[in-house]
């Protein structure tokens, strides 16, 4: 039954792209092959997709320091005030936005983005668990999930993120946030300009910069100096800022916009008339610029999920299969090397007694043969049993621990049981069940058909007589009316979702 859903949901998600988004439509059906490939490989469950390892609209993360100013900046970007505001911390939670028709907001628990495979917090609490034993079961200390009636969020979802020096929890917290990362189109991350003693804050800016910079997708990363107002009254409010390039430049960070903001409705009052232009044309001048990178996420909502179709694909082919097939190795001789042990053991040791006690003749009357066998057979086969099993646990926890450090998605530790049955060790093949040329070439080929699909993009914009299939932002979460009625977790209808008629007014 859960796989119909599955299928369901993929095949709902298919008809939507078919009028928006054909590129995507493509991918997404690329997606459902290499589902049936992943189950077939024992990688995934019978209820998990690998299409609900991403978000299929357009995802803007906020991250920063406490009190940097990021969730007045999302109020304001919004038009309303959902998210609480202060000068200290506030919200030690990431909280996710989605649009809502709505005017009541409603605030969620993060149990409902864990459950439900929309969403782009799907399973987390494993995640978290991984990384910190007992915490992926407080997942709503974590997450939170609020709708919200602003035209601004149509067709996109918004995350609000607690400060990253504010948390006691720190370990889970940045799990959740490589996760939102990963996942995200658009990366703004706010530092709060009243607060120059950068020096203070070397593993937040680790995290915040250093950490980002060294990622392929860097470009999607926005670095943000925000409450510029707060400087208005130095005597070199220019030290500040360079106080704050200096510290992003140690950690790596030499080239790209660095914006400098402040929010109009919060803002220390300027009384000096010159100074407080030139600090509005500055902070005017950059909030369009981002503004305007908001605004066109939908453009990298297509590439960031066609990256993801080639990263999958390859990370099956290239890390998770080999790891499953190195464990198999390791397991089958640990096991065969105990089993000729034992053996040896036993046959030596019942030469050696017959050797010495003249009991050989004894032993080797027909009455005495098929009993001997017996009972060598029997304590063979539970010596088998109990060393395979022993070995299996052992392998199991260094794949676990593998997976953690890869950041794999794969269930390594799955696939690995399901090639460990009793009989299987007496098998001469060692690769992975399901796993064979027309599997590995099967794969090959949705790897060459997401370049194929990235060319055909690069093809829509740089050809200005054909129509863009790709700056349409909007519209991805009509899936929801089809598929709200069997939602595998609750069976809820829930009409708080993405509108499907989004523009940034």
């Amino acid at each position: 039954m859960r796989q119909k859903v599955i299928s369901k949901y993929l095949q709902n998600l298919e008809k939507h792209l078919e009028d928006e988004n054909p590129i995507l439509l493509e991918a997404a059906k690329a997606f459902h092959d290499l589902d049936n490939i992943a189950y077939d490989l024992r990688l995934i469950e019978m209820d998990e997709s690998t299409a609900w390892r991403i978000s299929w609209w357009p995802l803007i993360s906020v991250l920063g320091t406490f009190s940097a100013g990021k969730s007045t900046f999302i109020n304001q970007y919004l038009g309303l005030k959902i998210q609480r505001t202060g000068s200290q911390a506030v919200d030690e939670k990431f909280t996710v936005l989605h649009y809502s028709s709505d005017k009541e907001t409603v605030t969620l628990p993060g149990s409902a983005l864990d459950a439900d495979p929309r969403f782009p917090f799907y399973q987390i609490s494993t995640r978290i668990e991984d990384v910190a034993k007992g915490e992926g079961q407080r997942i709503n200390a974590y997450l939170q999930l609020k709708t919200c009636p602003s035209e601004h969020l149509k067709g996109k979802i918004v995350i609000d993120s607690p400060g990253f020096d504010a948390d006691s929890q720190r370990t889970a917290t940045l799990r959740v946030a490589k996760h939102i990362i990963d996942l995200s189109d658009l990366v703004l991350i706010f530092f709060d300009a009243r607060r120059p003693e950068v020096g203070a804050m070397r593993d937040t800016l680790k995290h915040l910069v250093a950490d980002t910079i060294k990622r392929h997708d860097s470009n999607k990363f926005v670095y943000i100096l925000n409450q510029m107002d707060a400087t208005a009254r130095e005597d070199n409010p220019e030290h500040v800022v360079s106080a704050w390039q200096r510290a992003l430049s140690e950690n790596g960070l030499t080239a790209g916009r660095f914006f400098m903001i402040y929010s109009e409705d919060a803002a220390i009052p300027i009384e000096d008339a010159n100074i407080r232009q030139q600090f509005e044309k500055k902070r005017d001048f950059d909030l369009k610029d981002i503004y305007e990178r908001i605004n066109t996420v939908g453009n990298e909502r297509a590439y960031r999920i066609l990256s993801a179709l080639e990263n999958t694909a390859r990370e099956i082919d290239k890390i998770a299969i080999p790891e499953v097939w190195d464990a198999l190795k390791r397991w089958k001789k640990l096991v065969h090397l105990s089993d000729a042990a034992i053996a040896f053991t036993i046959i030596g040791g019942v030469g050696f007694l017959a050797f010495y006690s003249g009991l050989l003749g004894f032993l080797i009357q027909p009455s005495f043969v098929q009993v001997e066998l017996g009972i060598l057979i029997l304590v063979m086969t539970l010596f088998h049993y109990y060393v395979s099993e022993f070995f299996a646990k052992r392998i199991r926890k260094q794949l676990q621990k593998r997976r953690i450090e890869l950041n794999l998605a794969e269930n390594l530790e799955f696939a690995f049981d399901q090639n460990t049955t009793f009989l299987r060790i007496f098998l001469p093949v060692t690769r992975p069940i399901g796993w064979n040329n027309q599997v590995h070439m099967k794969i090959l080929s949705i790897l060459e058909q997401s370049k194929e699909l990235v060319q055909s993009l690069n093809n829509a914009f740089s050809n200005p007589s054909s129509k863009s299939t790709t700056t349409r932002t909007n519209g991805t979460d009509e899936i929801f009316d089809d598929i709200d009625e069997i939602n595998p977790n609750t069976g809820d209808q829930n009409d708080n979702r993405p509108d499907s008629n989004s523009s940034i007014q």
